[in-house]
């Protein structure tokens, strides 16, 4: 690697902070060979997670010395993936289609894989056989290595694939990139033990890991010294938080913790799994003057039938009776879900009991998916795998359900005064600004650049489905 081995630091992160400062040496000569700077574009699909994982990887190739772009002309093209549904690899082939003649045209380019999607065998065969032009393929578990790897690849120029199939130390304190200034996330645990019949992450994300509360803690404070006013805590079940520590540590206690530190204005987290999600955990939200009153509880399926087939161990009447607890203690509280229509074996009755649900529930808004067959996935060998036809006439029934009812409920605050935190310019007015209420709902109104970051009282004057037009209350 051109690095004497006694050199290289042992420990994370310093390994890391070691090989980026090699591939920065490496960057500086080739921009004076080709007289120009380099770019990188980073492509993200999938959960929040890989968007959080891509701002880490952005930033590693910011203090190499590449300059970000949205363009797949760059020298550094970097696809993180997802591989919930099958139309997400299917983006992702497709894209790296295209980019075969713009290798050939700039061969001293690279093109990088990581994310979900490279933690299945087969695709790494797919990848190998089909796309040999790619340059670093990576997975999820070894994410923290991108600098290690990348310098692997400069030096040999020959293919690098490292996947590892079990995760091993939670290594973080690497640089991150923020899309905004003002709010990020923030990674509390990793991988997931719940096994869902149709799903595909614990095979590739891993098993749940819990990282230190010292060090989440820790981490909040830096972001908070750093500008960030909304932290959203990540994993892909957070109500099971702190169960593989020692000692053990609920997810409620980690909020009163979060909580304490001076200069947070808003906690959110993402993702709660209803199994788990407990009385204290909804007692600590009711007391709590910055956890915002939204939580994203997915349902999946109305039908009790399915949900044991899905192997969610929980009921219909028991997923009602959480959103009857949740209501009493916060009757203002922002409910959104996840919902899959077309689980194999589903029926008339079944998908009614799913309408049901949804208009009891009311729910702000939803995720609503066609069931997508993932191998490898226990319900991807399910006998009564329900036709194309069949899941989309059951999608845009639910579809159309999840609207009205969304409508009535997010209309609640109409002509009230709430403060909404600005975010951006709007995509469709420069003299509109965009920004969220407390429990997600998105509100658009005039103003300029200068309220970005901040908490402002809104007036909601009208709304529009999903979203509100209002004005800055005077």
């Amino acid at each position: 690697m051109n690095a004497r081995s006694d050199m290289i630091p042992e420990s994370e992160p310093a390994r890391q902070y070691f090989y980026i400062e090699k591939c920065r040496q490496w960057l500086e000569k080739k921009k004076k060979e080709k007289g120009r700077d380099l770019t990188c574009g980073i492509f993200t699909f999938g959960c929040q997670m890989n968007f959080h994982d891509s701002e880490k990887i952005t930033a590693i190739l910011k203090q190499i010395g590449y300059v970000n772009t949205d363009s797949e002309e760059a020298d550094f093209v970097l696809y993180n993936t997802c591989t919930v549904r099958e139309n997400a690899n299917e983006r992702v082939y497709g894209r790296l289609g295209q980019l075969k003649a713009k290798k050939k045209k700039n061969p001293d380019s690279i093109i990088a894989l990581c994310g979900c999607m490279m933690q299945e065998e087969h695709v790494i065969d797919k990848i190998r056989e089909s796309y040999g032009y790619v340059d670093l393929i990576f997975g999820t578990h070894n994410i923290y290595k991108f600098a290690e790897l990348l310098y692997t690849r400069f030096v040999s120029e020959r293919q690098i694939i490292d996947i590892w199939k079990e995760a091993g130390e939670i290594v973080e304190d690497l640089p991150t990139q923020r899309k905004y200034t003002f709010k990020t996330g923030l990674n509390i645990m990793y991988g997931c033990n719940n096994f869902c019949s149709y799903c595909i992450v614990p095979y590739v994300r891993g098993r749940e890991r819990s990282r230190r509360p010292e060090d989440i803690i820790t981490e909040a404070k830096r972001l908070v010294s750093d500008g960030v006013k909304e932290i959203m805590l990540l994993g892909q079940n957070v109500n099971s938080y702190g169960k593989n520590l020692k000692p053990q540590i609920t997810f409620a206690e980690l909020l009163k913790r979060v909580e304490e530190i001076d200069g947070i204005e808003r906690i959110r987290f993402m993702t709660s799994h209803p199994k788990d999600l407990s009385d204290e955990l909804i007692r600590t939200m009711k007391e709590s003057e910055k956890i915002c009153r939204h939580i994203h509880l997915p349902l999946q399926s109305g039908s009790s039938d399915i949900l044991r087939k899905m192997n969610r161990h929980y009921t219909k009447e028991g997923y009602l009776t959480l959103i009857d607890k949740l209501r009493q203690a916060m009757p203002d509280i922002s409910i959104t879900t996840d919902i899959i229509v077309g689980f194999p074996g589903e029926t008339d009755d079944d998908f009614r009991e799913t309408i049901d649900v949804v208009r009891k529930v009311k729910f702000d808004s939803a995720f609503t998916f066609k069931y997508s067959k993932r191998t490898g996935t226990p319900a991807a060998a399910m006998d009564n795998q329900i036709s194309d036809e069949v899941m989309k006439k059951r999608f845009d029934e639910l579809l159309l359900a999840v609207q009205e009812e969304a409508y009535e409920r997010t209309k609640r605050f109409c002509g009230q005064v709430k403060p909404v935190l600005v975010e951006e310019i709007n995509a469709h007015d420069p003299d509109m600004v965009t920004g969220r209420l407390e429990n997600n709902t998105v509100v658009h109104f005039n103003g300029d650049k200068s309220l970005i970051g901040q908490i402002v009282d809104v007036k909601l004057s009208e709304c529009k489905g999903f979203y509100y037009i209002g004005e800055i209350n005077k």
